[in-house]
């Protein structure tokens, strides 16, 4: 199991699960959101709320309903911040109190190479060059650095879409790989939010690859972070 919890910062409670709970349920205002959906769709849906619930439980928060809003982004409750993702064989929620943490984004995927057509339509040229200067990929634990930039470039939306409600192209953010240390930057290249009065240029993030998957996960730091660690 990937330990989420592991890669975001202190005051962030994180749950992930390899399967669909029989005891994972939707509270009756989430229903109208997948009412037409297929089994496969509402499953996910589903389980990553259960995850994201059990995720604030541990923060000491009640149980609420967790509807998608704008761009299908979940509505948290007031002084809470969160981000689900999900992909065949793992969902997973993390959580945190707003005044902790400003922004979180999580995102999973598949640990093999873009299809074909994808890469040019999500990576800069600068993404592409650094990309062929990386090791290439050797082993079933061995990164896909192709996706690894996709999945880092869906936490970067993640984290920016909550702070800013717009929208932010694939384009508009360049990320850095340490393929050593399991970490990156996304540096934007569009004005950034605003926390604490300081413009935001940069998201730092981190990365594991295993069992198949590449987890990527930014978790900026509040205008107040003191933090409330899970039970």
């Amino acid at each position: 199991m990937m330990v989420i919890e592991l890669m975001l910062p202190p005051g962030v409670s994180a749950v992930a699960v390899t399967g669909d709970p029989p005891e994972a349920r939707l509270l009756p205002e989430e229903e109208p959101a997948v009412a037409g959906a297929i089994a496969k769709r509402r499953q996910e849906f589903t389980t990553v709320r259960w995850c994201a619930r059990r995720a604030m439980a541990r923060l000491g928060l009640d149980p609420v309903p967790l509807p998608p809003g704008h761009r299908g982004a979940p509505r948290w409750p007031a002084g809470v911040v969160g981000s689900m993702t999900h992909c065949d064989g793992y969902r997973a929620a993390a959580v945190a109190r707003a005044r902790n943490i400003a922004a979180l984004g999580i995102d999973a995927e598949p640990n093999g190479p873009l299809p074909d057509g994808v890469l040019e339509v999500v990576t800069t040229g600068g993404e592409r060059r650094e990309l062929r200067s990386l090791p290439a990929p050797s082993g079933p634990d061995a990164p896909h650095w192709d996706r690894l930039v996709f999945s880092a470039k869906e936490s970067v939306y993640k984290t920016w879409f909550p702070l800013t409600r717009r929208w932010l192209d694939f384009e508009a953010a360049e990320i850095t790989i340490d393929p050593a240390g399991g970490t990156f930057l996304a540096r934007l290249l569009v004005p950034g939010p605003l926390i604490g009065g300081t413009t935001v240029t940069a998201f730092p993030g981190r990365w594991l690859v295993g069992r198949g998957l590449v987890v990527t996960a930014i978790g900026l730091p509040g205008p107040h972070p003191h933090h409330d660690h899970p039970e």
